[in-house]
């Protein structure tokens, strides 16, 4: 899974994060926790990677994160409403500055409720109060794919936000 691009990005994450001394928490659903093992591929990612949340199931979003039952009911688990309530989670639950999550359909079928293969959610908060939501459509070039893709996504997302975080003392 890993790539020269995917490190590359880890390893900028990493640098602004150790300058500013942010730490960072994941929250995956599609990626399973493909974020979280990218970043610990880069040495010296412990001193900003505290912990990953791997929500597969409604149940574990529930459980893991506080994403309401309503939420998942009225929007689905591949959703703009439930990428931020999974990344907001991820805040309450760790003791971080940013949160990033990942919740999407890579396939090989679509959702239950038509959503297509390649749909993907992604939100990035900060304890700061910076929130930001993307909505990605990859079409179906595979589940490898869409899940690397949706890495590279994330981390662009966690660095953007560190990028506008102050440092923290």
């Amino acid at each position: 899974m890993l790539n020269e691009e995917l490190v590359a990005a880890a390893e900028q994450l990493l640098a602004i994060c150790v300058r500013k001394n942010l730490t960072v928490a994941t929250a995956e659903s599609c990626t399973a926790g493909l974020v979280a093992g990218t970043l610990a591929d880069v040495p010296g990612i412990s001193a900003m990677l505290e912990r990953g949340f791997i929500t597969y199931s409604n149940q574990a979003k529930q459980d893991m994160l506080g994403v309401p039952a309503e939420t998942l009911k009225a929007h689905g688990a591949v959703s703009r409403e439930t990428a931020i309530a999974m990344a907001k989670g991820a805040l309450a639950h760790a003791p971080v500055d940013l949160a990033v999550s990942v919740t999407g359909i890579a396939g090989p079928t679509g959702d239950e409720g038509g959503k297509a293969v390649g749909l993907v959610h992604f939100a990035a908060a900060s304890r700061n109060g910076q929130l930001v939501h993307r909505e990605m459509h990859y079409g179906n070039p595979g589940r490898t794919e869409i899940r690397k893709r949706s890495v590279l996504q994330a981390l662009v997302m966690l660095h953007d936000l560190a990028e506008n975080e102050p440092a923290r003392d």
